[in-house]
């Protein structure tokens, strides 16, 4: 399924050192189904067109690559979720006590 991501609001890196929450414990990350979180796949090989708000700390458990983007909820997109552009992957994350951390 080709996805067309685009930045939006992006965050600059920071350096390891000048981050608030260097000991923060990882998220849990889920993997969600693209077509339970998207509204429109892909038609007539046309992309979909995702606004992403930023790179997140976690890597990709499914390919182990970094630069998960946060993609919140959009017109076409139903659930705000973390998107991997390597494997096309989408995925939910928890705190390690069990609570949303993607919800507001």
């Amino acid at each position: 399924m080709p996805f067309h991501v685009h930045e939006s609001l992006a965050v600059p890196d920071l350096p390891a050192a000048s981050r608030r929450n260097d000991h923060v414990a990882p998220l849990i990350l889920t993997e969600l189904n693209p077509l339970q979180v998207v509204d429109s796949i892909a038609v007539d090989a046309q992309p979909l067109e995702l606004m992403t708000f930023g790179t997140v700390r976690e890597v990709c458990p499914k390919c182990q690559r970094g630069g998960l983007k946060l993609v919140l909820r959009q017109s076409s997109v139903r659930i705000a979720h973390l998107f991997c552009a390597d494997c096309t992957s989408c995925f939910d994350a928890q705190y390690p006590d069990g609570a949303p951390a993607l919800t507001i």
